[in-house]
């Protein structure tokens, strides 16, 4: 355990999981960011609930040892997770992280919150008012906050039923448009070229066998479909106009929920924060199609929005 020789005051630790890299970061009480590290992934949907314990258990130690902080000074821990957004999946890990605690280091860790990666990242993105994030990386989903609090989400529905505008959706109509080409069924493009210098695919047989014997990860071919329309491809580019047209979708429909005339919306994730072709279009087809959008970068990173959430905790059982 941590025996260190800062044990005066009070500090939370914010927590960023995501599918491939978790983030934790300790802070006083006046918001002043004292230690950063990462690690590992924190999908414990995927790599499961033990895995995720000890990274999140490691970080937490971490973190306090890197500022010099008991860890019985630490008030309270905020961790958003990629997979907590349905209360009973962040019930399991939040008992899985309290179990593993308990059983290696005898002790409690108080305040523990688990929720969800889009519920940090919104609360980061507008340092805690009101506002909405759209999040377009493997898949999408839109999440907002209104002046009283009450949260809103649009899309998340999965690479089966939704997604669209994230980067499964956009990789798997490139692959079909590959596909078609291949056929004659469509117009030619780039992406084929860019297929065969990466995995490989010279032939309808090489695409049939890397999608379905190699399980090809269809969201890795986002990026090159982004590339082709960078490159005035007009296959590629149909593909992202009408994924845009999606996520303006969203962006309504959360809109009407919140029931304002003026938002404020932050793009997060892969494939919409950098400053690539298909962001530009989005946001081109926002002004066209949208009043009162106005898009902004996010203030802060999600890792920041649960140490708001962690330091709201505290001043909510504070009275």
């Amino acid at each position: 355990m941590n025996e260190t020789v800062n044990t005066n005051g009070k500090y939370v630790i914010g927590i960023d999981g995501g599918a491939t890299k978790t983030t934790a970061v300790l802070a006083d009480l006046n918001l002043n960011i004292l230690a950063e590290k990462s690690s590992g992934p924190a999908n414990f949907l995927i790599i499961g609930t033990d895995k995720v314990a000890k990274t999140i258990s490691d970080l937490i130690l971490d973190v306090c040892n890197e500022a010099e902080v008991n860890i019985q000074n630490i008030e309270a821990i905020c961790a958003g997770l990629t997979g907590a957004g349905r209360e009973q999946d962040a019930e399991k890990i939040k008992n899985a992280i309290i179990d593993y605690w308990q059983k290696t280091y005898s002790t409690t860790l108080k305040n523990l919150i688990i929720t969800s990666d889009a519920r940090i990242a919104l609360e980061g993105a507008f340092s805690g008012r009101p506002g909405i994030i759209l999040i377009a990386g493997t898949g999408s989903i839109i999440f907002g906050k209104d002046r009283s609090g009450t949260l809103y989400r649009v899309g998340g529905f999965g690479r089966y039923i939704g997604d669209e505008g994230g980067g499964y959706s956009i990789g798997r109509l490139g692959l079909q448009a590959v596909a078609k080409s291949l056929d004659g069924r469509g117009p030619e493009t780039k992406l084929f070229k860019l297929l065969q210098e990466k995995y490989g695919i010279n032939s309808a047989e090489d695409l049939i066998n890397k999608v379905y014997k190699d399980n090809l990860d269809f969201a890795e071919v986002a990026p090159l479909v982004i590339q082709c329309a960078e490159e005035g491809d007009e296959a590629c580019r149909e593909i992202l106009r009408k994924e845009a047209e999606e996520l303006v979708l969203h962006i309504k429909a959360i809109k009407d929920k919140i029931k304002v005339r003026t938002v404020y919306i932050s793009f997060i994730g892969g494939l919409l924060s950098a400053d690539n072709y298909y962001s530009k279009l989005l946001r081109k087809i926002i002004l066209q199609k949208v009043e009162g959008v106005n898009v902004i970068l996010p203030e802060h990173p999600p890792a920041y929005g649960a140490v708001l959430l962690a330091l709201d905790k505290i001043e909510t059982e504070a009275g």
